[in-house]
């Protein structure tokens, strides 16, 4: 029970403070929670004492305060009355535990999504910490205790402004000297967690507030599904990018680096028919010039070259091209075949999942593969320039389409 409830309290104290649901002014934070019931006290006692499974009489009452509808602090203080079980005159006691604590509450209830299914219901887990005081008629003063708490409850909404709660907790105890019917306890000199008190419990919760429903009852009005509705349009937004410009959204398209303006298949596909790397309709054009002309086109094509739109590109954690690069990769060997006194930088990128450092020495084997491509195709080494940018943070990181775009080796030419 102590490993479910540790890490609650936990996320109690220091998640509650940044997670936020629900607008700040939309729900009561306040409430005030009354309770009475039976106790039990478990070692140490002494022994042929014993006490009543059902001991009356505990009291508490506490004031809590929710940071959202998910988390709260509570700060209490309780009273419990411990009695022997009657059965021997002899073994008479009483004693009396005065307490104050602080517990970090979860509203499982709305972590479990209950309002799916009813909105009268619900269940708070709680643990925290706290002091104590032992009395008793047989010594003066009060055996100070130190306590660890940990319990769950359910709740029933009668109103907006009450509801009937039921709870049971768990006290472990540490530092105790004295017996619960007040004999001396030092079995080892110290004490550890080896004193237990239970409570169980029944009572009312008040809810203080100007609006409508309180934390524990509150259910944000954005339903789940629209919620799901607009996440969905963001990625059909994301989904029809077009990054190469070519009318064929990046999620259907093949091969996502064509050139802009050149004609295209129905998957985004380059259309070159005698597959030389050279689309046809930019091929018809080049050598429908004549030779001044040629010369501007060239440049024209390298300018495209140099503004990103000649790439090679990448599978995730990958640093050889994929299959859908084969035509970017012939279109720069045609070019730097065609026009031997251009250089050219080959530079790498990845995109922004996983380590930094990691990327960066991905980016830079991602360039040096394709620069291997292009001397085994015939260019001279010396002409190419490697550089590895590592990772490119120009797109979403969080969507997959995007971040394909970013793995990519690109050229500058010189």
């Amino acid at each position: 029970m102590k490993k479910i409830f540790l890490p609650l309290l936990l996320v109690s104290l220091t998640g509650a403070v940044s997670a936020q649901e629900g607008g700040a002014n939309d729900f009561n934070k306040w409430s005030v929670d009354v309770n009475g019931g039976v106790n039990k006290a478990a070692n140490p006692m002494s022994q042929g004492y014993h006490m009543n499974a059902n001991n009356l009489f505990h009291a508490d009452l506490g004031f809590r305060y929710m940071f959202n509808t998910k988390f709260g602090l509570k700060l209490h203080g309780s009273y419990d009355v411990l009695n022997d079980d009657g059965d021997n005159p002899d073994r008479e006691f009483k004693s009396e535990v005065i307490g104050i604590a602080l517990q970090g509450y979860a509203n499982l209830g709305r972590i479990m999504e209950f309002e799916t299914w009813t909105d009268r219901i619900n269940v708070l887990g709680h643990l925290g910490v706290g002091v104590s005081q032992l009395s008793n008629d047989q010594f003066d003063g009060g055996d100070r205790l130190g306590n660890f708490l940990i319990g769950l409850g359910a709740q029933y909404r009668i109103s907006n402004r009450i509801a009937i709660n039921a709870d049971f907790t768990m006290i472990n105890n540490f530092s105790q000297h004295r017996t619960w019917d007040g004999a001396e306890y030092n079995p080892m000199g110290e004490q550890g967690f080896d004193s237990t008190l239970y409570h169980a419990t029944i009572g009312l919760s008040f809810y203080l507030g100007k609006h409508e429903k309180h934390a524990d009852w509150y259910v944000d009005e954005k339903s789940d599904e629209l919620e799901d509705i607009e996440s969905r349009l963001g990625e059909m937004e994301t989904l029809m990018n077009d990054t190469d410009k070519d009318g064929v959204p990046d999620y259907l398209d093949a091969e996502p680096n064509t050139i802009t303006g050149v004609a295209v298949d129905s998957k985004g596909r380059t259309i070159d028919r005698n597959n030389n790397g050279v689309p046809d309709e930019l091929e018809s054009y080049i050598e429908a010039k004549n030779t001044e002309v040629k010369s501007s086109v060239a440049s024209d094509i390298k300018d495209l070259i140099n503004g990103g739109y000649v790439n090679v590109y990448f599978d995730f954690n990958k640093d050889m091209p994929n299959a859908q690069s084969v035509n970017g990769i012939n279109f720069l060997i045609k070019y730097l075949k065609d026009n031997p006194s251009v250089n050219a930088d080959v530079i790498g990128y990845a995109d922004e999942i996983g380590n930094t450092e990691y990327n960066q020495a991905l980016s830079a084997r991602r360039a040096e593969n394709v620069k291997q491509i292009l001397v085994d195709a015939g260019i001279n080494g010396s002409r190419l320039n490697i550089m590895g940018n590592g990772e490119d943070t120009s797109v979403s990181k969080d969507s997959k389409y995007a971040r394909q775009v970013v793995r990519r080796v690109t050229f500058i030419l010189k």
